[in-house]
């Protein structure tokens, strides 16, 4: 190969393209890692904004996570104390007039407690114990009537251009500029101290209060401070704001929440583009994906957005924390496994992100009317969004998005299309050209062009290649289907790196059989012809299922469309067919005249068809071997660029015409067609910068945000085939980008990938898939029948995982554990793909920290079952009467074998936006007090009219388990589990006891 003598660095060489792929996709890989795995450092400065605290945000949030504190736990009204006392600190330390009211059941709100200070902003704290709520569960989707009593806590920063009165003592609904909310809950689970889920969210509230209550910082619109209890078994809280008068103000909402137990705090979802806009932070971080998953129903769980946007049509963005899940809803959601940088990620982005909603001057939040007693604020526009490393966030409408699309789609195959017809007609069109003749096919021998040459290789390359990481995705599932869960990036390095190697072996091997310098376009062409097709599949969703994630499409087929305008246009640089034919014709008759024979069609042949054919044997036994040789001496070539003699004898002739340095001719690489010669060597670079950075940084983000949010997800009983699949798919869209240069690569960097894959393959085989530091979770619950005394303990997970988990604990020796797939709870409260077992448990002792004023009423022994739970049933006129009192518990339930059609609670609160029974009729009551061992009168009727009969079930719940002892089956899990497990509840109590009954 003799293009220049001097080394070109931008040459599209191996040794060039080897050097610069692999140090782009090196430095993008661990950009991309380490923006994913790390977060961002919060200020060195303690108080790096006035009115914020890290150190004080950091102290109350140890001592939030300093217990379990369950809704129904002792510690949870600690945990509440805490907040008041807290929340009425930041006002006196900032010297602000402020009141507390004191909202109590049976009295109308009113001023209970007022503290007077110099006049510098007015703030109200509402204690609210009056509100309660009834409501279907849309949680769970269930048909089950839910009743629960407020504890919430609530506190109004007026904004400067808010009413001047106290409009919440009005009976009249609020109308006007609306307000904003921000909102977390302080309840936990009752097996995690809920550092991230949600005491982050909540000392992020204290800190938005110390701010916006600091001097200079009114907010122009108001500000209403959410913490609501009672999140975790059901979104009561939220539901029970909705009946306080403050929800008819405010209009916007930020939502703080903890679905994992660490990291970063991400934009999970938004309800419309215009809202979305507010999201501002010094770190943006979040995904259309996540918000498109909700909107789909494949991601199951909930947050009180939903309550927020669905019950009261408010419009706002849900900010949380999503990983790691393993330690989500267990003992390592505590302060020691989460950060100071955490609390900045999510602090830093809901200051900013609530300055921007109650700065807003706007009136397009605040155009409402009130449909069946509901809110109805106007709607906005449905969005796509994501975030660039971390630095930079973009919000479109997806209408905008949709019109960007159809426009791609439009518009670049029209525009290639006239480029082609451009270049057929300059007469410079060489792909898919076969032959020219110089005059005509009676007279002149073919000039061969080649141009077919590696059309297929590219769909061949692709398929099988992507065939086999589908089969590797099939094997992981079969032999070892939960290695993902510890080893998830492992499972990256086995996908890219067999796709890499596969795709290598056809790519590279194809040109080193029959070279040709249209691969490179034609492997584009392919490509772009995948993502024109993607494209109408995203543009699909866009428009029929109003689905944002597609953006990415839009992004990888407009940096192909790019990349392969480049090849067309470096088409124009070649001479024409026909120029081309007739020099080729010239410096044949040129090279044959000066050898003294004329030229002939069998030597014009011979010239224009590919420059590596063999020749005959060599008769000159006197010619000196050359570097220039062939290896069986039967051969010779320059560089690829061969004059052949008829006979297969270099000649004189020959030098001469190497001598010529020939452009049409002598320039071409290696073996490719001679007429490449003018092709220029450096605009590959321009196509590698407009294919790979974009499209590894856009798809390399929705990679690790996907295998972070899936790969501990099977614990939760969902299918592990589908992330495998994701993975093969993603590895796919991150390593297309290379195809076009691939063949270009060195072998070694090919044998390297072979090799790290038969090592991750070995390992994703073998490899234990849990560990410390991703435990399998466990869902634990003990059911007890309060009046025969039997006591089971359930525990639900992975199959085969499970008993060798009970088989370490001491209470199950020598049990025969009976095993089946019905949730602990039953088949309502199944979980796919998991395995329950249950076996004769420890005896709870839930009375043992019963306050000594109500100890009294029983003997509080462990065997004592049957007085943990009192209950009466009376009928009459077809309506039977349930009154209810479990002991040192605020939850109980009645669960009926036949649904019932009409449902009464006594001092419950009507409320026209939630009918109380379902359609066909309800099958369980939920019921939560806010005060301890409160008797529940319920009354229910049945469609048929008839009482006599109907039986069911009547339980209640405990959850506490602050003290060793109470719950000692739960505390023996804790402490002879293995390392690589973690328990979990699996219900809304720990210990459920229930009663039978029959009318």
């Amino acid at each position: 190969m003799a293009r220049t003598t001097s080394w070109n660095p931008l040459a599209f060489a191996p040794a060039q393209v080897t050097l610069l792929t692999s140090a782009l996709y090196i430095a993008l890989f661990a950009v991309l890692l380490w923006v994913h795995s790390t977060v961002p450092s919060a200020p060195s400065d303690p108080t790096p904004i006035g009115g914020i605290n890290l150190t004080s945000a950091w102290l109350d949030l140890s001592y939030i996570s300093d217990g379990h504190h369950p809704v129904d736990s002792r510690r949870n009204e600690v945990v509440r104390g805490y907040l008041l006392k807290r929340i009425e600190e930041v006002l006196e330390g900032n010297d602000v007039d402020h009141r507390v009211v004191l909202e109590r059941a049976g009295r109308k709100p009113g001023n209970e407690s007022m503290v007077l200070k110099p006049a510098l902003r007015e703030v109200t704290v509402f204690d609210d114990r009056r509100s309660n709520v009834t409501f279907l569960d849309d949680f769970r989707r269930q048909p089950w009537t839910c009743y629960s009593e407020s504890t919430n806590v609530m506190v109004y920063i007026r904004g400067s251009e808010d009413p001047k009165d106290d409009w919440w003592e009005n009976n009249d609904k609020y109308e006007g500029q609306g307000g904003v909310l921000v909102n977390a809950h302080y309840d936990s689970v009752s097996s995690g101290y809920g550092a991230t889920d949600d005491g982050v969210g909540v000392v992020t509230i204290l800190q938005l209060l110390s701010y916006f209550t600091t001097e200079g910082n009114q907010p122009k619109r108001g500000l209403v401070l959410l913490l609501n209890n009672n999140e975790e078994d059901g979104l009561y809280g939220a539901k029970e704001y909705l009946r306080h008068p403050l929800s008819e103000f405010t209009h916007m909402f930020l939502n703080l929440e903890g679905a994992g137990a660490g990291g970063r705090a991400m934009l999970f979802r938004s309800t419309d583009a215009e809202v979305t806009k507010f999201y501002t932070s010094p770190n943006p971080f979040g995904n259309i994906v996540s918000g498109d998953g909700f909107k789909r129903g494949f991601v199951r769980s909930g947050t009180d957005y939903s309550v927020f946007n669905g019950d009261n049509r408010m419009r706002g963005i849900d900010v949380a924390f999503f990983e790691p899940r393993a330690r989500y809803h267990t003992d390592q959601d505590d302060a020691r496994d989460t950060s100071v940088d955490s609390l900045w990620h999510m602090l830093s982005a809901a200051l900013e992100t609530t300055e921007a909603m109650t700065s807003y001057e706007g009136d397009q939040f605040d155009g409402s009317t009130r449909r069946n007693g509901k809110l109805d604020i106007s709607s906005g526009s449905d969005s796509a969004y994501f975030d660039l490393l971390g630095k930079a966030f973009a919000v479109m409408r997806l209408q905008t998005l949709f019109a960007l699309s159809v426009s791609l789609l439009v518009a670049g195959p029209v525009l290639l299309i006239v480029l082609e017809v451009i270049l057929r007609k300059s007469d410079k069109w060489y792909p898919l050209s076969t032959k020219h003749y110089l005059h005509s096919s009676d007279d002149d021998e073919a000039v061969h062009f080649s141009g077919m040459r590696g059309l297929f290789r590219f769909p061949l390359a692709f398929v099988v290649a992507t065939a086999a990481v589908l089969a590797l995705a099939y094997l992981l599932t079969k032999i070892n289907p939960f290695i993902i869960y510890n080893s998830e990036y492992a499972v990256w390095a086995m996908m890219l790196s067999a796709w890499f190697a596969v795709g290598w072996f056809f790519l590279a091997g194809a040109d080193r059989v029959r070279p040709t310098a249209l691969q490179r376009m034609f492997s584009i062409m392919w490509l772009y012809s995948l993502t024109w097709v993607m494209l109408v599949a995203a543009t699909v969703g866009e428009n029929n299922f109003d689905l944002g994630s597609g953006y990415f499409v839009v992004i990888y087929n407009a940096a192909t469309f790019a990349a392969l305008l480049v090849s067309y246009l470096e088409l124009l640089a070649l001479p024409t067919k026909t120029s081309y034919v007739e020099h080729v014709s010239g410096a044949e008759q040129e090279v044959h005249g000066r050898s003294g024979r004329p030229g002939s069609r069998s030597s014009r042949s011979v010239l224009s068809s590919s420059r590596r054919q063999p020749s005959g044997a060599d008769d000159d036994d006197d010619d000196e071997a050359t570097e220039r040789s062939g290896l069986l001496g039967a051969s010779d070539r320059r560089s690829g660029n061969t004059f052949v003699s008829k006979i297969g004898k270099r000649s004189q002739v020959d030098e001469d015409a190497d001598a010529s340095d020939d452009k049409y001719l002598n320039q071409a690489y290696g073996d490719e067609q001679p007429w490449s010669s003018k092709l220029p060597r450096w605009t590959w670079v321009i196509q590698l910068i407009l294919l790979a950075p974009i499209n590894i940084i856009i798809i390399g983000q929705i990679s690790l945000l996907l295998t972070s949010a899936l790969h501990m997800t099977p614990a939760d009983g969902n299918p592990v085939l589908p992330i495998y699949l994701f993975i093969a798919v993603l590895a796919l869209l991150l390593l297309l980008p290379l195809t076009p240069f691939l063949h270009r690569v060195s072998y070694r960097i090919a044998t390297f990938m072979f090799l790290v894959f038969v090592g991750c393959l070995i390992y994703n085989l073998l490899a234990f898939p849990f560990s410390s530091d991703a435990r399998l979770k466990i869902y634990f619950v003990q059911r007890i029948d309060l009046n025969a005394g039997s006591n089971d303990v359930i525990i639900a997970g992975l199959d085969g995982y499970i008993q060798d988990i009970i088989g370490e604990l001491p209470s199950a020796a020598g049990q025969d554990l009976k095993c089946g797939i019905d949730g602990p709870s039953g088949k309502a409260d199944r979980r796919s793909g998991l395995q329950t077992c249950s076996w004769h448990g420890l005896a709870p002792n839930v009375l043992a920290n019963e306050p000594l004023e109500t100890a009294s009423f029983s003997k509080n022994t462990t065997n004592d079952f049957a007085s943990w739970l009192d209950y009466n049933v009376t009928a009459a006129n077809g309506t039977a009467n349930f009154s209810i009192r479990g002991r040192n518990t605020k939850q109980c339930r009645i669960v009926f074998d036949n649904l019932v059609s009409e449902i009464h609670i006594d001092d419950a609160a009507l409320d026209p936006r939630y009918k109380p029974v379902a359609e066909k009729g309800s099958e369980q009551i939920r019921l939560f007090s806010r005060e301890w061992d409160k008797t529940f009168e319920v009354d229910v009727s049945w469609p048929s009219g008839k009482t006599k009969g109907q039986k069911g079930k009547v339980m209640c719940m405990w959850n506490d388990v602050n003290a060793p002892g109470v719950i000692p089956a739960y505390d023996e899990v804790r402490r002879f589990q293995p390392v690589w497990s973690a328990v979990t509840k699996a219900s809304d109590g720990l210990v459920e006891g229930w009663k039978g009954f029959e009318i």
